[in-house]
């Protein structure tokens, strides 16, 4: 909205320094400056009345070091982190842009789907909460949405590096090339597609469509065959993966600040042309917008995390870990980059792999031996930590460092082919 404001003020009265939130780096700071002090000052309010209303989270007895004392802890905190993100995007976002549209959707959408989790667990005296059917369904809905607007809407498109002609040392189009080789250029028209981006290929583009070739003459316009149930699989995946790392205090915040700061940077080099252009990936026109959510979803993880942390004062429930779920994996989706992923959410993928390897393994052995076997003393994998003796503090600052280290691998992809 403040977008809008300002730019009407420059344009018709020249207010000084209104021309400044035309730059998607003010917006972006502006964002996680406003995400901060709103999760600061609304979270404290917001824990005093969940205490207030006795909205306490119900510990399982897991025999689990420091378990107990969690108990009554105020959980639903989910709600600074949704607040924090949605006011600073509607404040400093073109909120015309269809990429916001869709991050703004997904926030609300799977917030509300995590609310309702949290509300029958809490309210309701429900310890199973929302049926996980239903979680599923709203996942669903969620990648049917995102899927079928990224297929189908002419706002979302990219833009092809075309080989330019051969010179001898003349200029192209602006572009100086040494004489005899080829230069490549972003095409002027932008195009619907299904490309997406393969990490640490030298040619790293590779289209969704390509996997009907065997449909043989027209196989294009089936591709949305491939593609949405794909989109499905991502935010299902993603989403599930974050919730479950959400079992130690500050580790999926912490976990998530720093994979959402990552998707900054390739959103921000995504979506403008000339960083596009030399680093030689895709070039995504709009998406640099993005930029301003992703800076307020930073902000309000790190602002929650102030109570967050161990010990932590509030808890943010399926509110919140389902919601930066389904937020990473949309967003990474948008700028064409799902398929990096693996990495950059390795630790929520560590923590899902733990879990179907411990569940089909004692479903196996139980079935072949008469008794379930594990491999993990406890999944998720914190929890295995955790039983081996260490400190709670010690598992989540080195569950950072190895996302830390991810992230900068996920980085090094850019050049790294």
């Amino acid at each position: 909205m403040f977008y809008y404001l300002f730019s009407w003020l420059d344009n018709v009265y020249d207010f000084p320094g209104a021309g400044v939130f035309q730059y998607i780096s003010f917006r972006a700071a502006m964002a996680v400056i406003t995400s901060l002090v709103i999760s600061l000052l609304f979270g404290k309010r917001l824990i005093s009345l969940l205490n207030k209303k006795q909205v306490g989270e119900t510990i399982r007895d897991l025999g689990l070091e420091g378990q107990i004392e969690k108990q009554g802890t105020p959980t639903m905190g989910g709600l600074i982190i949704l607040g924090a993100i949605l006011i600073p995007t509607l404040f400093f976002a073109k909120l015309d842009n269809i990429y916001i549209i869709l991050m703004l959707f997904t926030t609300v959408w799977m917030g509300l789907i995590g609310f309702l989790d949290d509300y029958i667990k809490v309210f309701k005296k429900n310890k199973q909460g929302l049926a996980g059917k239903f979680k599923i369904l709203g996942q669903v809905v969620l990648g049917l949405v995102v899927g079928s607007t990224m297929y189908f809407s002419d706002s979302v498109v990219i833009r092809e590096k075309i080989p330019a002609e051969k010179t001898s040392g003349i200029t192209v189009k602006g572009e100086m090339t040494r004489a005899g080789i080829s230069s490549e250029r972003f095409s002027e028209e932008s195009k619907k597609s299904t490309k997406t981006t393969i990490p640490f290929m030298k040619h790293n583009e590779a289209d969704y469509a390509n996997l009907l070739k065997f449909l043989g003459e027209g196989y294009e316009k089936w591709a949305f065959l491939i593609f949405i149930p794909f989109v499905i699989f991502i935010i299902a995946a993603v989403s599930n993966g974050a919730n479950l790392t959400d079992g130690m205090d500050g580790l999926a915040t912490g976990t998530s600040a720093i994979i959402g700061a990552t998707l900054g940077i390739l959103a921000w080099v995504s979506g403008n042309i000339i960083f596009a252009d030399y680093l030689n990936i895709m070039y995504i026109p709009n998406t640099g917008e993005l930029t301003i959510f992703i800076s307020a979803f930073v902000g309000a993880a790190i602002g929650f995390l102030w109570y967050n942390t161990y010990p932590a004062q509030v808890f943010m429930g399926d509110t919140g870990s389902l919601s930066i779920g389904a937020i990473i994996a949309v967003f990474a989706l948008l700028i064409r980059k799902e398929l990096l992923i693996p990495i950059l959410c390795g630790i929520f993928l560590m923590e899902s792999i733990s879990v179907i390897m411990q569940v089909s393994w004692f479903k196996y052995t139980r079935k072949k031996y008469g008794e379930g076997r594990r491999i993990f003393k406890m999944s998720p994998l914190h929890h295995h930590f955790q039983i081996k003796g260490y400190a709670e503090p010690k598992i989540v600052q080195r569950f950072y460092i190895v996302g830390i280290m991810l992230a900068v691998l996920t980085i090094i992809t850019l050049k790294l082919r």
